[in-house]
């Protein structure tokens, strides 16, 4: 998706320095527009497409859809294989409850047998014995524990991977919705229904007139007096000599100037220097691209 601005197909004309002789306006331009080229973002069959020229359409409105079946099915067999890898995550308790219950076992047969001992009915090896017992228990606990911790660790990495790959491909599926970007126009349609969409490869031309631009050029004298967000009075043709006004803001000046001469001698050749300007104007339908345009300061 690009954005693609009118540039003016010739120089434009400073109305101070008209030939005409016309003083009423300061500056004169040409009307602009943004336009977005909407393209591909999947390859596939475009298997949906309703766009037309012409076509007035709203930011998020679904023109088509591109084939999204392998997609689908390979989400499919991933969430299978995610549901497969969470059976195979052992329970630590349940894996180790046996060897913690002959634990438990044993020292209580410890505290037995250390009891007969104060009593002389049981001998310290009997409860060395014991001890051993537990001691070897113990560490077949802790070896069983982090077998299985390493085991469940791997399976839950995995999944992890896999719960990833499926939302690449959501992402993609979602990506396979084409939509408008913005609400406007749409005034160039570059492919068919049943066409193939390569990624990158340009579907449609949207354009908002809803807010146009004037693209003005003015003189470093001028350059004094203006200021940014500054309202001014813009005209535009309507009929053959008809002019209708609107109010428009100055939304950027050019801090570079155009058109200048390579060597500057006199001050009076500093005064050919002129800077770019972009008025931004509500657009009521009547103001079309690649209109002139003219404003007053």
């Amino acid at each position: 998706m690009k954005t693609i601005k009118f540039l003016a197909l010739s120089t434009l004309v400073i109305m101070a320095s008209c030939g005409k002789g016309d003083k009423q306006y300061d500056a004169s331009g040409v009307f602009e527009s943004t336009e977005i080229i909407v393209s591909a973002k999947n390859s596939g069959e475009l298997v949906s497409f309703t766009a037309m020229e012409g076509q007035k359409v709203n930011k998020g409105d679904i023109l088509g859809v591109i084939d999204t079946l392998q997609l689908s099915l390979k989400r499919t067999q991933l969430r299978a294989t995610l549901q497969a890898n969470g059976s195979r995550v052992l329970n630590l308790n349940q894996q180790t409850a046996s060897i913690k219950q002959q634990i438990a076992n044993l020292q209580k047969e410890k505290q037995r047998f250390e009891k007969l001992l104060k009593q002389d009915a049981a001998t310290q090896k009997q409860v060395d014995d014991i001890d051993y017992q537990i001691e070897v228990l113990q560490k077949q606990l802790q070896s069983s524990s982090e077998q299985i911790s390493s085991s469940n660790s791997s399976i839950e990495g995995n999944s992890a991977s896999i719960e990833a790959q499926i939302a690449q491909i959501e992402d993609q599926i979602q990506k396979s919705i084409i939509t408008s970007p913005i609400t406007g126009t749409i005034t160039n349609k570059y492919i068919e229904q049943g066409e193939f969409a390569a990624t990158g490869k340009a579907l449609f031309k949207v354009v908002d007139m809803s807010i146009i631009e004037l693209r003005a050029y003015i003189t470093a004298d001028q350059l004094t007096s203006i200021k940014l967000n500054q309202k001014v009075k813009v005209f535009a043709d309507q009929g053959k000599k008809e002019r209708k006004q609107y109010e428009g803001t100055i939304t950027w000046i050019s801090d570079k100037a155009e058109f200048t001469p390579k060597t500057i001698q006199t001050r009076d050749e500093r005064a050919n220097l002129v800077y770019a300007i972009k008025i931004t104007v509500k657009n009521d339908g009547f103001i079309k691209q690649g209109m002139y345009g003219d404003i007053k300061l």
